[in-house]
């Protein structure tokens, strides 16, 4: 399995996030744009893009940037609240046929301004269990024909896209990128996620994190291909 570098887009509301020193249009096209050109000139694989209420739409500029370039990945970030799962699945799979296959996903579960956008998450397990439905769906109907699903939070009865996500060899749709270190975090990761991420932390608890997480998916009978992992690291040079 080889390594695959992505960087982070700084798609913020005002400027001077994580060291981007620009401060007009900052966050116009042209700015945005300009970054995404410059990590595909360089060779790196794609760039993050983050996600909380009150941000310029992560969807929307991936799909803005995805347009103006040739190999750059979007990896998306997006959070269960915004978005139902049939919704996402077959918004993400138009993009990632549109694109020839570079979409990724970040699934994001941590909190944020419920009231702002009218959501009601209840307490981590409720908001965890949610995301566990929430991923599976996503992920069925990428991949299977027809899907009836009937959970506590999601529910779609007979529902099938007609675009579906780009297969590439061993790909099938794109990745799911998880976070979070609580116990109902790595649970859902160990089960539904394709690649863990971990902030920049002591290599020694990276290293336990991985070995409880490769644990955890034999534990919960995981489905799918083994899970990956991914480093997060911001650098100023």
């Amino acid at each position: 399995m080889s390594a695959e570098f992505l960087w982070y887009i700084p798609n913020q509301a005002r400027p001077g996030h994580r060291g981007d020193d620009a401060v007009e249009g900052h966050n116009s096209l042209e700015t945005l744009t300009s970054h995404a050109k410059a990590l595909e000139d360089h060779g790196w694989g794609g760039a993050l893009l983050g996600t909380s209420w009150g941000r310029p739409d992560t969807y929307t500029v991936a799909t803005a940037l995805a347009a103006r370039t040739t190999t750059f990945k979007p990896l998306i970030a997006i959070r269960p609240g915004y978005w139902r799962p049939a919704n996402f699945a077959s918004a993400s799979a138009t993009l990632d046929h549109l694109t020839g296959g570079r979409v990724l996903v970040n699934i994001v579960s941590g909190q944020d301004n419920l009231a702002a956008y009218g959501d009601s998450e209840g307490d981590q397990a409720h908001r965890y269990a949610r995301t566990k439905e929430f991923m599976q769906i996503v992920r069925r109907l990428w991949t299977e024909e027809r899907v009836t699903y009937a959970g506590e939070h999601f529910s779609v009865t007979d529902s099938a896209l007609e675009l579906r996500p780009v297969v590439k060899g061993e790909r099938t749709h794109p990745k799911l990128y998880f976070g979070g270190a609580s116990e109902a975090a790595e649970r859902v990761a160990a089960a539904e996620a394709d690649v863990q991420l971990f902030w920049g932390e002591p290599l020694d608890g990276v290293r336990e994190r991985i070995e409880r997480l490769k644990k955890l998916s034999e534990e919960v009978g995981r489905e799918h291909r083994p899970l990956e992992f991914g480093l997060r690291i911001t650098t100023f040079v």
